[in-house]
């Protein structure tokens, strides 16, 4: 159902947004008042409303620019848009628009919320089927004081200490000074408690906040909290001595609840690998087959897992997305910006709804490729696409007497490969194994390898280039809202809290109390999952190129287990900083290397970065780089302009400008107080 809220105002905006009702039923409501919040019909779609902004992050370049851009997971693509995100360049100021965008989503979101939560509390009518019991009043209470803190959460992560405001205004405010980061987290932990304590831990509407969100939450937020190591940050958070102990008492219970890991990795994902991937049947050498296409019923399984905790929701219907300011319909469009130039220069292959319309923003890194255990790990070829299958048919790709394989001169004059058959393949090679361009050249179809060499006493140089690497499938939507190959619209829903983050925040909390052995038994939870299992078939790549074995009887787990000596020694599999020389950081770099593992791309980097005061000692030019095989990367060749300010982004120019103290606008010297240091108003 659509509706517009005309009455809730916030931060200067009135809010004129749109929001959907059990993203089933569409009804245009334009006439609404006031009053029509103050009854009981009313009040579930303000609830409703206040979920609708947690798809902004999943709506556009915010998605990838605000939270993966800027760390060591990915560097730039060749078509890329908002780069001086990644590469912290003069550009990334206070009127950066993402920004202002985000500051106006939230705040307008955490108004609805306020609202709500006033008049729901104010409400008294017992005959009302919705909200006539004090249960009941008390679950959508719960469900905005959630909402509330997980907003909050994100602007206190982006720009530190902000305005908190936890009472509703339906007149223009402009006096709304910065409450201090400490404040702002006993804030959120306060309403995650609340929202803890009253939600049920089920529900049978869509995307709602359950008591594990809750929990989940929680758990960040004190992990956020308590992650500080300089005195200084602790003191802007508010750090306390307890906060591991309530990260670790609020992640158990989310464990205990209603939640399952996935059996496979790949169900997480499900939808976006072609039918039968890995084992993928393909047509005989010179025959035609079928193209890979989209399966909405497989995106709807990995939407609906047991997995996620918390999802912003996305449907195959254009209306029930939403729209933007401009009143465009959108869906979650994150499915276009980690996908590489797969529809130019690869006989085979045109663009199409399977493989996705190629923005190209950002590749994964050497840090992110280097990271994984290949052999043993299934979550790497799980997660990034090494094939691509021919979508339209091709001529003159023949082969000849002298190049047929085994000799076979059946096959003369054929077709190197058909549709369905591979076009494009991805080798994900060592700097120490390079592979000759020539023996690239003799594969039937195109082929890029990550290191390649001349001649055999060439150096190695790299093969994948900036339009041509490895995409990351985990955004991809095989189906969209409708069947036009460059439809932006996608239809899977944006994960914001899943169970396999869950281990390892309490994994982390555990280690960071000195618990190592509690801290492995759950980082091997994860690792178990991860492993390959016994006799399940896996990607070629893992015995062509990793050493590994096209099955195995039992399984990769023992081989994969994590061990104390991973962290209390220089492990050479796990990349740390040529900074890093104790026990207690190499654990916390060890639990960001888990995390990439186990969350790379899933839009959560940025933000870890910032939590453990890394982020800096990671990007920058000078001592952000590991060792691999005696030669030195950097985690992120392309941020060269990081500074140590940029752990908080700019406060939006607009807000200040627009913000007032006494009645008057804001002098020079206090909106130099307002804005955060390193940035120029």
């Amino acid at each position: 159902m659509k509706r517009y809220y005309t009455a809730a105002l916030a931060f200067f905006l009135v809010i004129g947004s749109v929001s959907c009702k059990k993203f089933v039923e569409e009804e245009l409501v334009s006439t609404l008042t006031f009053d029509h919040y103050k009854t009981d019909v009313g009040l579930e779609d303000l609830v409703e409303s206040a979920y609708v902004p947690l798809r902004w992050k999943f709506n556009g370049e915010q998605s990838y620019a605000l939270f993966n851009f800027g760390d060591d997971e990915f560097i730039l693509g060749d078509q890329f848009n908002n780069s001086h995100y990644l590469q912290y360049s003069n550009r990334l100021d206070p009127n950066e628009a993402l920004l202002n965008g985000l500051w106006i989503n939230h705040y307008n979101a955490i108004n609805r919320c306020n609202i709500g939560i006033d008049l729901i509390g104010a409400f008294n009518d017992p005959a009302s089927t919705l909200l006539g019991t004090y249960d009941k009043r008390r679950q959508r209470i719960g469900e905005l004081r959630f909402l509330r803190a997980f907003y909050y959460f994100t602007l206190v992560q982006q720009f530190g200490g902000v305005p908190l405001v936890l009472n509703s205004s339906n007149e223009v405010r402009t006096d709304f000074p910065r409450a201090s980061t400490a404040d702002v987290y006993k804030a959120i932990i306060a309403d995650l408690i609340y929202a803890k304590d009253n939600l049920s831990p089920n529900t049978t509407l869509l995307g709602r906040a359950t008591k594990g969100a809750a929990q989940h939450f929680l758990a960040k937020a004190y992990l956020t909290r308590g992650s500080a190591t300089s005195a200084e940050a602790k003191a802007e958070r508010g750090t306390q001595p307890t906060d591991m102990d309530s990260t670790i008492l609020h992640a158990k219970a989310v464990i205990a609840g209603p939640y399952t890991l996935e059996p496979d990795y790949m169900n997480l994902w499900n939808g976006v690998y072609p039918n039968g991937y890995p084992n993928t049947i393909t047509p005989a050498i010179g025959e035609q087959g079928a193209a890979p296409v989209g399966d909405y019923s497989k995106i709807k399984l990995s939407n609906s897992s047991k997995e996620i905790i918390f999802a912003a929701q996305f449907i195959n219907n254009p209306v029930a997305n939403g729209q933007n300011e401009g009143g465009t319909n959108i869906g979650n469009r994150v499915h276009e910006y980690f996908i590489m130039q797969y529809d130019d220069k690869i006989p085979g292959l045109v663009r199409d709804q399977f493989n996705g319309r190629p923005f190209r923003r950002l590749g994964p890194s050497d840090y992110t490729i280097d990271l994984f255990d290949r052999k043993n790990d299934s979550r790497f070829y799980k997660s990034f696409r090494t094939a691509y299958y021919s979508n339209t048919a091709i001529t003159g790709n023949v082969f000849t007497a002298a190049n047929v394989p085994n000799g076979d001169m059946s096959l003369v004059g054929k077709t190197k490969f058909g549709v369905g058959d591979t076009a494009a393949y991805f080798i994900v090679n060592d700097r120490t194994n390079p592979i000759l361009t020539s023996d690239l050249a003799k594969y039937r179809f195109l082929a890029f390898a990550r290191w390649v060499k001349t001649s055999p006493t060439a150096e190695a140089t790299r093969g994948y280039t900036a339009a041509k690497y490895l995409t990351l499938v985990k955004h991809l939507s095989p189906v969209r809202v409708n069947a036009v190959v460059n439809e932006e619209s996608g239809v899977r829903n944006g994960i914001y809290a899943r169970l396999g983050e869950t281990y390892l925040i309490l994994a982390e909390a555990q280690g960071r109390k000195g618990l190592y052995g509690d801290a492995l038994i759950n980082i091997n939870k994860v690792r178990e999952r991860a492993a390959y299992k016994p006799g399940e078939f896996k990607n070629p790549q893992t015995w062509k190129f990793d050493g590994g074995t096209p099955s195995n009887a039992v399984g990769t787990y023992p081989a994969f287990e994590a061990t104390m000596d991973l962290f209390t020694t220089n492990a050479p599999s796990e990349l740390y900083p040529v900074t890093v020389t104790t026990t207690e950081e190499r654990f916390i770099h060890f639990m960001l290397n888990e995390r990439t593992r186990e969350l790379c791309g899933e839009l959560y980097r940025w933000e870890d970065l910032v939590r453990t005061e890394t982020l800096y000692q990671r990007v920058n030019q000078n001592n952000g780089t590991y060792v691999k095989d005696g030669i030195t990367y950097k985690y992120n060749p392309d941020a060269t302009g990081i500074q140590p300010h940029h752990k908080l982004r700019p406060i939006p120019q607009q807000q200040i400008e627009l913000t007032t103290s006494g009645g008057s606008a804001l002098t020079a010297d206090q909106k130099k107080t307002y804005q955060n240091p390193g940035y120029s108003n």
